[in-house]
């Protein structure tokens, strides 16, 4: 794939999912050629900050001329500071392919061996160690992009095929050579928000998972209480302007399509209505986490195409300080490695996802419990009541993780802590954002994949398969061939973890 100016989320996926190379195109190098060579003549005999001053509360200090190359080494290694667990290796390789992004829009006034040399780290698959500890979000991911940083001039670790190596020796082996820092390398590839963008396209990417998941496993109950149709109607969803909410029950009822168990309001209670009945035994309207499901995923869905929006915009805008203007002759000192943007998308990600999360637990618990469902035993026990106990235990797993998500969206977004020397007054968070984010993802795939082997445990002890829709029926068949039909205890993890990883790779 030949990289030239706008970055589409689905490149991202191209490129860090489905591993396609990637090229840079000449008129790309060319702006950052001609960014580089206007900063170095532009700054000679001027005031820059980060190319001859100090950093942040020290910039009041000038820089000799002999010591500027070297100011740039001490900021990277400095800042290299991260601790706590390492980012996952497609996580990096996006913040990697955003940095690239954004140096080569030509605001930068990096040298070209800065886009050279990322180019190869990410079609090679060698991934920085990046610690989630670090960033405060406010001169962007400072600490994290720092450890990226030190990897470009040869030091630090990296992930390499497998296992966590030196950089000196993995460049060794791939025949790299790292970067030399000129002008201004070491602010330029810390200034920024690449990390939490980085962090936030994967998040995107699994939150759209769980949602069609989620859409999928909703279908699969209704059609279990063989539910009314109506609530997933083009007219009653129409009469509610929200497209979010509109999409959902539009994807349901493609779903849905050729069940032989959703049912039709007028050919039951419409049209075979008795007077002298007083007391209705079956269900008028369904439980609300049935029936209201468009209407608690279409909120789902707005946000996280809105997000998609925001992380595309940020990936393709120059965010570091100052911003070298060729046009204009000028360099623009401002705060453009601000990262309210992505720190308050990262929140409303998990909010929401939650909110599916929580979703899935109160239809299984609709399962479970057979005196709200009142068509399934216990638990979804398909053996001797009182001996076994069916899932029983996994629910304890799905409340305790909900919980802790419900925890977990207190938004970082409002949690701004003042730091360095006061010169970051007011800081956006949105590492620690993007982070918590990708931990309530996980949760909820942990939630789906329980809800899912109950749904298949139901199916089965109504001997629905021959009945139910043709898509439910492909889930159904997976989801057998990774858990067996049970109704002898048996120890549940193992299956839990490969129906997580099922789902995650759907």
């Amino acid at each position: 794939m030949k990289i030239n100016n706008f970055l589409e989320l689905r490149d991202f996926q191209r490129i860090i999912i489905e591993n396609e190379s990637i090229e840079l195109d000449q008129s790309l190098l060319q702006r950052v050629n001609e960014s580089f060579s206007f900063l170095k003549e532009f700054s000679k005999n001027k005031v820059i900050y980060g190319v001859n001053t100090g950093f942040g509360p020290m910039a009041q200090f000038k820089i000799s001329d002999e010591d500027t190359h070297q100011l740039q080494y001490n900021l990277i290694r400095s800042h290299s500071s991260g601790i706590g667990n390492p980012l996952p290796e497609d996580e990096v390789k996006a913040c990697m392919l955003a940095r690239l992004n954004t140096l080569s829009l030509g605001n930068s006034g990096v040298h070209e061996s800065v886009v050279n040399l990322l180019k190869e780290l990410i079609n090679r698959d060698i991934t920085p160690l990046i610690f989630e500890h670090g960033g405060v979000g406010a001169s962007g991911d400072l600490v994290q992009l720092a450890h990226l940083a030190l990897v470009l001039i040869g030091e630090g670790e990296v992930f390499y095929k497998g296992d966590r190596k030196s950089t000196k020796e993995v460049f060794e082996t791939e025949g790299l050579e790292p970067i030399q820092v000129e002008i201004r390398e070491g602010l330029a590839l810390m200034n920024g928000t690449s990390v939490m963008s980085g962090i936030g396209i994967v998040n995107a990417y699994k939150a759209n998972q769980l949602t069609e998941i989620s859409i999928k496993l909703s279908c699969a109950i209704n059609e279990i209480v063989q539910a009314y149709d109506d609530h997933l109607s083009e007219a009653l969803n129409g009469t509610k302007l929200h497209i979010g909410q509109q999409k959902i029950a539009e994807k349901m009822r493609n779903h849905l399509a050729d069940s032989k168990l959703i049912r039709k309001r007028a050919d039951h209670l419409y049209t075979h209505f008795e007077e002298q009945e007083k007391v209705f035994k079956e269900k008028v309207q369904e439980y609300y986490s049935l029936r209201c499901v468009p209407q608690i995923l279409g909120p789902v869905l707005d946000t996280l195409e809105y997000t998609e929006k925001v992380l595309e915009n940020e990936i393709n805008s120059a965010n570091d300080n100052p911003i070298i203007n060729v046009a204009d002759k000028h360099v623009y000192h401002g705060g453009n490695f601000h990262g309210d943007y992505i720190s308050l998308e990262m929140d409303k990600l998990k909010i929401v996802v939650t909110k599916l999360t929580m979703l899935a637990e109160r239809q299984l618990n609709y399962l479970l419990n057979s005196k709200i469902n009142e068509i399934l035993p216990p638990f979804v026990n398909l053996g001797k009541l009182g001996f076994n106990f069916g899932m029983q235990g996994v629910q304890f797993t799905a409340t305790s993780t909900t919980a802790e998500s419900q925890m977990l969206s207190n938004p970082m977004y409002v949690h701004s802590i003042p730091n360095n020397n006061d010169n970051q007054d007011i800081v956006s968070m949105g590492t620690n954002a993007a982070v918590i984010c990708r931990k309530v993802i996980e949760n909820a795939f942990e939630v789906l994949s329980i809800e899912a082997i109950t749904i298949v445990q139901a199916i089965e002890y109504l001997s629905f398969q021959d009945k139910i829709s043709s898509k439910t029926k492909e889930l159904y068949d997976e989801i057998r061939m990774i858990i067996p039909t049970f109704s002898n205890d048996m120890v549940m993890y193992p299956y839990l973890e490969q129906v997580k990883k099922y789902l995650k790779t759907t």
